[in-house]
């Protein structure tokens, strides 16, 4: 194994990238260093880089940009700073590979430093000049779901380029679901849930108990079946008392209700580059979920239970991997030793 350290920088938006990072971390052989904004003590912190008004979108608002990157502000604090603390870190440590979940400009910074990088490839439509340029340029692209999910115009030279991952974050909770019990899992990606339509929706299955993790907005009316927990440190054990869950299509929980193999409602929720979207139609043509464009109405709820009950669970069970963030670790553990050699016969 070489002894220069693995670079793997996260972004901050939304919980599923560190939540990758960490199971590659702990599967992995212990020379990965984080580098983001929050990682604090676990590695190089970074200053933030949202904009002023502290909304971020992705968008920077600049009235001119090289077809290569998609978020670059002018006259920004955090990201000089960012840039110069990345840079400084690859020219001390060395480090023999960047892993980037997820950033195009990560990349190539990271490419202008000399490191090879791996992209983490997430689901969507992702076929911009930006991203298709970070692809090009990395040794290998992490895609942390299952090749089955691929919307059908990723080009041949991207999925030949891809290393299909389903698992990573997925563990299964030991145990069977409690009897009745819908979960709602809202992520940190985007808007709160809906609180009065959580009690609205229980309120017509009241021999079902509703359970509603993440963040969501406070009822205005009381439903004696309804559960509102908040943030929660153990989704995946949620995951697995439940007898069905209802939540979007991000790969963490996909990758979480696919292990756990409980039936699933998907709502995909508007993403950049239809990321949920892609992944969510291709599990609805697969017959791995049921999936709704919306919030359905109240009367709904009953058939839509009864409907997702009748899926076949060998749709579920062959797109997960529970050996997922392992086979992620060596892979990448992999590509860092012979880029160090080949680094080290250059020299």
């Amino acid at each position: 194994m070489s002894e220069r350290p693995i670079g793997y920088y996260v972004h901050h938006h939304g919980a599923g990238h560190m939540s990758r990072a960490r199971a590659i971390m702990s599967a992995g052989r212990g020379n990965i260093v984080l580098l983001g904004t929050g990682v604090s003590a676990d590695g190089v912190d970074l200053a933030d880089d949202r904009p002023r008004s502290g909304r971020f979108d992705g968008a920077d608002e600049a009235d001119c940009r090289p077809d290569a990157l998609h978020y670059a502000p002018v006259d920004h604090q955090g990201i000089r700073s960012r840039v110069a603390r990345i840079a400084r870190w690859i020219e001390v440590e060395k480090p023999s590979l960047m892993v980037v979940d997820v950033s195009v400009e990560v990349a190539m910074l990271a490419r202008l430093a000399s490191v090879p990088t791996v992209y983490v490839r997430l689901n969507g439509n992702r076929n911009d000049p930006a991203h298709l340029d970070a692809f090009r340029g990395a040794r290998g692209l992490l895609a942390p779901f299952h090749e089955d999910l691929e919307p059908a115009g990723t080009p041949r030279w991207v999925r030949e380029k891809s290393r299909y991952l389903p698992g990573i974050t997925g563990r299964p909770s030991p145990g069977d679901p409690v009897p009745n019990r819908i979960l709602v899992v809202m992520g940190r990606g985007g808007a709160p849930g809906d609180g009065e339509a959580f009690a609205i929706a229980a309120r017509t299955m009241p021999d079902w108990q509703w359970r509603i993790i993440g963040p969501c907005t406070a009822p205005r009316s009381h439903a004696l079946n309804l559960d509102v927990a908040g943030w929660v440190h153990e989704p995946e054990r949620e995951i697995g008392l439940a007898s069905v869950v209802i939540g979007g299509a991000g790969d963490g929980l996909i990758g979480a209700v696919m292990a756990a193999d409980r039936p699933f409602i998907c709502i995909p929720q508007p993403r950049p580059y239809d990321e949920q979207q892609a992944s969510a139609d291709r599990l609805g043509e697969l017959g791995a979920a049921l999936v709704l464009n919306g919030w359905p109405e109240p009367s709904c709820w009953p058939a839509l239970i009864e409907a997702v009950l009748r899926l076949p669970s060998d749709a579920r069970q062959r797109l997960h991997d529970h050996d997922g963030a392992r086979n992620a670790a060596e892979w990448i553990t992999n590509l860092a030793d012979r880029s160090a050699r080949a680094l080290e016969r250059a020299a």
